[in-house]
Order: C-alpha cells, then structure tokens, then sequence
C-alpha cells in the first residue's frame, strides 16, 4: 500500500524528504534549550555577572531563532508535499476510472468513487502531512527529551522510560480497537452518499409520489448509524486525555518530590536548581510528544482504511485492454457475431447473451426489437468493446474487436445511448464531444440531420445557449436529438441508437431515419426500438428473446412468421391480429394477379 501511495508522490519527493531533516534540526535545537536554560539558572544561583548572563541569553537567542527556521521550513516543505501528494492522488485514481471498463466500474459505486476521489483522499493527505512532520517530531522529541533528562537527572529519568513505555502500550491498544470501527464507518459514508446520489437524481420521482418523508427517514437512518459509530469511536479515544493527565501527574509529582529532596539534602551538590528545572521541561516537553503521537495514530488509523480504498482503484486492472501491437484502422463498418454468449459476472444465474450468430453487411440498417431483459443492450455494447464477450467472437471491419486499437474502434462507432447524457456547458460544447474540432457548419449540418437545430434556433441564445448539468434545462425529446447529432459528428463507420428515439415523436422519428438514409448511406445503422414504426424500414430486423436471437427478417417477413413482432406490431397499432395478417395476404396475392394478366 505505502509503495502504491508512493509512486503517486513524483516532483513531490524533495520537499517530502527534506521535512524529516528540516523537523530533526529543529528538536535538536529544541532538546538543547533547556540545557543551556539550566546552565543559566546554576549560574545565576551562583552569583554568575552580567557577562555570564549575556553569554548564555546570546546562545538561547540563537539557538531559538535556528529552531524557528527550521520549524518554518518544515511546515512549509511538509504542506507542499501533502498537497502535491493529495494533487496526484486525484488525479491518478481519476485518471484510472476513465479506463476502466463497464464491468471494472460495475464493481465500485459511483457514490463509493466519489468519496475515494474527495473524503478518502483528503484524510490521506492529513495522515501524510502527519507522518512526515510529527510522525518524526514526536518520537525524536521523547527519545532526546529521555536522553536529556538522564544527562540532567541521572537515574531519576528512569521513571520517564516507564511512563512512557506504559502511555505508548495504552495508546497503541486504544488505536488497535478504534481501526476497525473506522473500517466499517467508511463504508457506511458509501450508503450514506449512495442514499443522497440516489435521491438527488430521482427527486422528481420523490416528489411525484409525495415520498419526501419516506427518503428523509432513510437519510436520517444512514446518518443516524453513522453518528453512533463515531460517538462509540470518540468515547474510546477519549481515554488519550486521561492517560496522558496521569502520566504527567505520576511525573511532576515523582521528579518534584525526589528532585527537591536531593538538591536540599545534599545542598545543591547532587542537583542543582536549574537541573530540576530542566528534568521537569524535558518530562513536560516528552509528554507532549507522546500525546502527539496519540493524536498521529489516531489520523493515521483512520486514514489507513481510506489509503487502502484508494489503493484498491489504483490496483484495479482495466479488464480491457489494448493487445501489444493494435490495428489502428477499421476498414468498414461490418459487423460479425460469431456464436457469441456473454455474462456479466462469473457468479451470474445465466448468460446474459446465448450463442449469437448474426452477420451485418456494411451500410446495412438493421433494427433490434424485443421485450425488457431480452439482452438488446448488451448486444450492442460488444460491438464497440465496452464489454468482451466470455464465448465466440466479435469482428468489425472483419477483425475481431479485441485487436483493436480501443480508442480507434469507439471512435469509428458511435453510441447513442439509452440514457442520453449532457454535460453542464453551452449546445456547443455539449456537440463537440463527438468532434472537438466541428465548426460551426459541421454543427449545424449534424443538428439539422438529428432535427435539433429547429428547436435550438427558437433559444435567444442558440447555439450558444447554456446546458445545465444532465441537461434539465432541455426536454427528454430535445435531450436525445442533442446526443444524436454529437454522435453523427463522430462520422463514424457504425452508429448505434439504442432506443434513443423514445422521447420524439414518430413524425420526428421518421424524418431522423430518413435523413440517415439520404446523407449517411454508407454508414452501418444498428437501431434498438420499442417501437416497430422505427425499425420497420430497416433492411431486416432483429427479434430478441431472453438474450437470443428469436428471428431475424424484414418487417413484412416477421409479420408472418414471428409472433412475438406481430404481437409487438398489432398491439401499438391497434389493430386485431386477423386483420394484420389480412392486409399481409393481399399484398401477397395482388403482385400474382398482375403478374398472370400480362
């Protein structure tokens, strides 16, 4: 874990390994005050002049000011190195989910990487500032404080061992039972910040159903679970305090007694005054190490759960990954499934796709329909590699998929997917996702063949007109169209609308497919629908059933001989089953009698 953590420090490393030599001059400089303070105290005591005085105030002087500058610089290197070292931390577990795949994130909640990026790594960051700096002090502190009171006091310093030995044994149990309370608090902050994500994102929902109440109670149960955890955390760390008040009692009272009663029974021969005065400030100033100390292991515990949740993204391996030498082009926008099965989990009841075998002609406009949970989705998310397949073969452009470059392959195919997302932004930037260099006419062809730029001219603003995040500022009509067009600025090889037309109505929808047809004929048009009156044009149409291919035909050929479509197709349009297959077999029959009078 300190190795992971580690390789996140970079430019950061000088200020982090000067701290610990500016923080070691600075208890040097520190321990030998007292010294000198005492040397100063025997000489007055003695009848020391005003050059005796001065002599020993200019080194105290001195030695004060050096101690400052390195106390000073260390806080200065330390801040650096914590911050930079939390900069980089975001930025590589950032960095490290944008290549993850779909099933890498599966495995992390979205609320649990967002308190990683900000709770997990701003207590690791404490914990460092902690280590480097104080983790350091405070040992050095007591150890030379210990050291000095026996070159002060001789055996009587004995008793500081034992104090201290005692208080670490108790700080050290004290820290032992709170870790796996901080542990188990950690993952309730994930329900907790599911809770509210998860409220947030539906309040329409919430409040539609008058549910407030009902999400309130939630809120306060996740939070109320959390508040009883941290106050059984607080009362066992509250033990620091009355550990350290005794040792310091057990010592002020040991020292002052023996102390006093060897300087008056052997006249000041044994101890003098300013020795005694130096034993106390070293027993006071090793005490207040230790308490540091406490307070050190307390941060660094609870800041241990978090380095290694932290640490498990940054050990995540993507489960997709680019081969060692890429095709870095696709020739065409053919798609081949070849007996392809695929599961989401190993642990999983039943393939989520059973042996795929369907073949797609490049320029092809195929149409996938079928009932909720029938895979649709998951079929399409193979073709562009968000998923591998666990059986079979998927091939674009002739070759399998997994030979690709990744970013080559995603950007020759375009996905409009089922849940259409906007960036907070102006239209343009939102549409400049699919090409960070369209112009403005670029756009504005894109919008027209996506029937957006109707709607977009009627805002004062227009192209230039500012999307709130998630685009709740926009229509779920408007919303898709938007995502349509950023897709069609891609020009890719393959575009895929999966359901992404559910929003508009069918007019609207019309006109977008006949715009794909005129002006991108090329292009291989894959299109999941709800709707037959959106797929029934396409060159043939794929029927799914509990993820496998149930048919595949045109729309005519489907209504004939696939229940599932002419269920499909009669119920959205109304009509009674014998009068569909009427209307079938008089197209049939009418093309015979022309033909039998010529």
């Amino acid at each position: 874990m300190i190795s992971t953590l580690a390789g996140s420090l970079r430019e950061f490393g000088k200020p982090a390994w000067a701290t610990p030599f500016l923080v070691t001059g600075e208890v040097v400089l520190e321990c030998a005050i007292p010294f000198v303070t005492a040397q100063l105290i025997d000489a007055l005591a003695l009848g020391g002049g005003v050059s005796a005085i001065a002599g020993h105030a200019a080194i105290l002087i001195i030695m004060a000011l050096a101690s400052l500058a390195f106390g000073t610089a260390a806080g200065v290197t330390c801040s650096i190195a914590a911050t930079g070292l939390a900069k980089n931390l975001r930025h590589d577990v950032f960095h490290k989910i944008q290549g993850f795949s779909f099933s890498n994130i599966d495995r992390f909640s979205t609320s649990s990487l967002v308190t990683r990026l900000t709770t997990d790594v701003t207590n690791v960051q404490q914990a460092y500032m902690m280590i480097i700096r104080m983790a350091i002090r405070c040992p050095l502190m007591a150890i030379f404080s210990i050291v000095m009171a026996f070159v002060s006091g001789g055996p009587m310093a004995v008793i500081y061992v034992i104090v201290a030995f005692v208080l670490g044994w108790g700080i050290f149990k004290i820290s032992l039972t709170v870790m796996p309370i901080f542990r188990r608090i950690f993952r309730k902050y994930d329900r907790l910040n599911d809770s509210v994500e998860e409220n947030v994102q539906g309040i329409r929902v919430v409040k539609s159903y008058v549910r407030e109440d009902h999400e309130k109670e939630k809120f306060n149960e996740a939070s109320g679970t959390l508040y009883h955890d941290f106050v059984h955390v607080e009362r066992i760390l509250a033990w620091n305090q009355p550990l350290m008040t005794l040792a310091i009692d057990v010592i002020y009272t040991f020292v002052i007694f023996f102390g006093s009663q060897a300087i008056v029974s052997s006249q000041g021969q044994l101890m003098g005054v300013g020795q005694l005065s130096a034993l106390i400030t070293y027993g006071f100033s090793m005490l207040i190490s230790l308490m540091m100390l406490s307070m050190v292991f307390v941060m660094i515990t609870m800041a241990d759960e978090s380095a290694r949740r932290i640490c498990q993204v940054l050990r995540e391996e993507p489960d997709l990954k680019n081969p060692k030498n890429p095709v870095m082009e696709v020739p065409d926008g053919s798609i081949d499934f070849d007996h392809v099965s695929f599961e989401y989990s190993a642990k999983a009841d039943r393939m989520a796709l059973d042996d795929i075998d369907l073949h797609i002609k490049s320029g092809e406009v195929i149409g996938i329909i079928g009932g909720t949970g029938s895979s649709k989705s998951t079929l399409v998310q193979l073709i562009c590699r968000l998923y591998d397949a666990t059986k079979g073969t998927v091939r674009v452009g002739g070759r399998d998929v997994r030979e690709y470059d990744l970013d080559t392959l995603r950007n020759e195919v375009a996905v409009v997917l089922q849940r259409n997302v906007l960036f907070s932004g102006t239209i343009k930037d939102n549409l400049r996702w699919g090409n960070p260099n369209a112009t403005d006419a670029q756009m504005l062809e894109a919008c027209k063949l996506a029937q957006a730029d109707e709607f977009v001219q009627q805002f004062p603003k227009k192209y230039d007109t500012y999307i709130e995040q998630g685009g709740t500022n926009v229509s779920g009509g408007q919303k898709q169209r938007l995502c349509i067009a950023r897709a069609l600025l891609k020009n890719p090889k393959i575009l895929i609308l999966d359901d992404s037309t559910s929003a508009v109505d069918t007019k609207t929808d019309r006109l977008i497919r006949e715009g794909f047809k005129n002006f991108i004929p090329e292009t291989t048009k894959v299109i999941i629908a709800q709707r037959t009156s959106s797929v029934e044009d396409a060159d043939r149409i794929v029927v799914m059933r509990d993820g496998r291919i149930d048919a595949v035909g045109t729309h005519e050929e489907l209504l004939r001989t696939n229940e599932i479509y002419r269920e499909t197709y009669t119920t959205q349009n109304k009509q009674s089953h014998d009068e569909a297959m009427e209307t079938i077999s008089k197209d049939a029959v009418e093309p015979k009698k022309e033909a039998n009078d010529e």
